[in-house]
């Protein structure tokens, strides 16, 4: 039997990762790919057939936060599965409440996934292990969210920001290096604990989190 999926994701590149993370598993047939939430709602009203949708948080438009509850209000048998970058409480606790039925973070190995899809649609929960860990936490000591600033306040040093900057502008790493008189691998190491601070994956994400916490 054919499970079919899903994807909401509005970086291109991300979403090619997933499809062909997808296309190692026989049983599992992609039915289509949305940019967004609205997009992805508009497909399923032209075409509701979908067993599982694999689910970005940050979309423009519509996020996935969003998304899922109107999924879940419309389609309640669609089985959803947030795919992100981010694992802070948060999210999660957002994801949980508009409906999510799992949460995997986006470098979970396509076996993985593939598991992750099975036990959501056999009524499991899946989560990759730092994500049930919070779960659990947050579970044990709810926290209200509300009167939270959505962004945790990141700190980064002086000379970390020098860096971002420079990366910003499109640099590569040698240029920032020459830039800063630094050598190639400090700039690395540098790039390295920005994205650690900020928790994020890629340089456009660091970028875009930096932008909205004023750091840049």
């Amino acid at each position: 039997m054919n499970i079919r999926v899903a994807i909401a994701e509005d970086n291109f590149f991300l979403t090619k990762v997933i499809e062909e993370k997808l296309s190692f598993f026989n049983d599992l047939k992609l039915k289509f790919t949305a940019v967004n939430g609205q997009e992805l709602l508009d497909k399923l009203k032209k075409d509701p057939v979908v067993d599982l949708i694999l689910m970005d948080l940050e979309m423009p438009v519509m996020d996935g936060i969003d998304a899922t509850a109107e999924v879940r209000k419309r389609y309640p048998q669609i089985k959803i599965v947030m795919l992100t970058v981010f694992d802070n409480d948060e999210n999660i606790f957002n994801c949980i409440k508009a409906g999510a039925d799992g949460y995997l973070l986006k470098e979970t190995e396509p076996q993985t996934l593939y598991k992750g899809i099975l036990e959501t649609l056999n009524g499991g929960a899946a989560m990759t292990p730092s994500i049930a860990l919070k779960t659990l936490k947050l579970l044990r000591n709810p926290v209200d969210f509300q009167n939270h600033s959505p962004e945790e306040e990141v700190k980064l040093s002086a000379r970390e920001i020098e860096v971002l900057e420079q990366l910003s502008k499109g640099l590569s790493y040698s240029i920032i290096a020459e830039n800063l008189f630094l050598s190639p691998s400090t700039v690395r190491k540098h790039i390295e604990n920005i994205y650690k601070k900020l928790q994020v994956h890629n340089k456009l994400e660091a970028i875009q989190k930096a932008e909205r916490n004023n750091l840049i």
